[in-house]
């Protein structure tokens, strides 16, 4: 059974909110982190991309970065910029981009729960972008931003946040990227957290290398003593399944392994259904590919997407087996350099535009993965292929911070 709990949460003050809250540290490099920053002391990048705040050049994972980090969340405090609630509480928080709304509770989930596999995973880590967070969670002593965990949504709980989300807010705006973003503090915070007991389990949605640092964290922590024991708790957003949607997470290969285009044409015709098509793939086991500037479809044969196997059938899973390994090289895309992944919300023109600029390689529109297939997968213990989602709308970083002690 899942378990939320309140906290004490560390948030900005009603007239910061818009200035504070930041994209999350993982869909930005350090330049475009530094851009989006400049001018605004107050943007939440300065405590999660702190190297921003340090000399060009300097390495993101050196010891004086997490300090800058901490010394940048201090600085916050010290201003007034945040505040710290008088009681804990729970948080409801609304995303709205164009026509899709998605209401989530913020609160602690366990870690406990998270490495007994309760708190379901779908994705690989790498340890080395383990190693970040689990510094940033050590030196600055926070779960500073939130990771987005799923589950199959009940009515008892919707009603509650219903309820409450009718209470005039604690932060409504509407940030540069037309999002809107609403915060209310749930009524009876006690009610709400008990309202999710009977929820079986929850699922990482966005967020597995926070999850698993604030793991790792807490079992060195632990191991050193360390009063309190809010490290065995680590901060999420929890939403019902049926309000995400998960966008395509797409592929560009620099190279053609060798091959000029026409035969690697020729041996995907071997492979599968080859014909000129669109940028946009038609759905499962089409894939829309950009090739020497023409854009193809690719049908996959019928019997890949019958697959028992709840991997195996995912259109990302018959793209490797089918294409990405067999006829460009790429035995493995989670250490190749020769692959690069571009999230769905970037348009299929960037495809076109990575292949344009190198003058060589392929780039392959997928059709997404569905929350009930990621849930499938989780549910049989299963692992997708990498960059298999990429969720939109993000939660912005900085709306609250949960605070270790010590």
């Amino acid at each position: 059974m899942a378990t939320l709990r309140p906290f004490r949460a560390l948030r900005p003050r009603p007239d910061a909110a818009e200035r504070v809250a930041s994209v999350p540290y993982d869909v930005v490099d350090t330049a475009e982190a530094r851009q989006l920053a400049a001018g605004n002391p107050w943007s939440f990048l300065h405590v999660v991309r702190p190297e921003i705040d340090l000399p060009p050049g300097t390495d993101p994972h050196a010891p004086e970065v997490y300090a800058q980090g901490a010394a940048a969340l201090a600085g916050l405090v010290a201003q007034g910029v945040l505040e710290r609630d008088a009681a804990p509480g729970l948080l409801l928080y609304r995303q709205v981009m164009g026509e899709r709304a998605q209401t989530g509770v913020m609160g602690l989930v366990s870690v406990a729960e998270y490495d007994r596999d309760l708190i379901k995973k779908h994705e690989r880590t790498r340890p080395d972008k383990e190693d970040d967070r689990v510094q940033h969670v050590l030196v600055t002593r926070t779960h500073a931003e939130p990771v987005l965990l799923a589950y199959r949504g009940r009515p008892e709980i919707d009603a509650l946040v219903s309820r409450d989300s009718a209470a005039p807010p604690l932060y409504d705006f509407t940030a540069a990227d037309g999002v809107r973003h609403t915060v209310w503090r749930a009524g009876d915070p006690s009610q709400l957290a008990a309202a999710f007991a009977p929820v079986p389990a929850l699922y990482v949605a966005d967020g597995h290398h926070r999850c698993a640092a604030a793991s790792r964290a807490a079992s060195e922590l632990r191991s050193t003593g360390a009063p309190g024991g809010e490290h065995e708790r680590f901060l999420a957003v929890v939403i019902p399944a049926d309000q995400l949607a998960i966008l395509p997470y797409n592929r560009v290969v620099h190279d053609l392994a060798g091959r000029t285009p026409e035969e690697l044409l020729s041996r995907l015709r071997e492979v599968a259904e080859v014909r000129p098509g669109g940028p946009r793939p038609g759905g499962r086991g089409r894939f829309a590919m950009y090739l020497a500037g023409d854009w193809y479809e690719v049908t996959a044969p019928a019997e890949r997407l019958a697959d028992p196997d709840p991997v195996a059938s995912l259109d990302a899973a018959i793209l490797q087996a089918l294409v990405l390994e067999p006829l460009l090289g790429i035995a493995d895309p989670r250490t190749s350099e020769r692959i690069e992944f571009v999230g769905g919300i970037r348009g299929s023109d960037e495809l076109a535009r990575q292949v344009e600029r190198r003058g060589d390689g392929v780039a392959f529109a997928l059709h997404p993965v569905s929350l009930d297939q990621l849930m499938s997968v989780a549910d049989a213990g299963g692992v997708l292929p990498p960059k298999s989602t990429w969720f939109e709308p993000k939660l912005r970083s900085g709306l609250a911070v949960h605070e270790l002690g010590g």
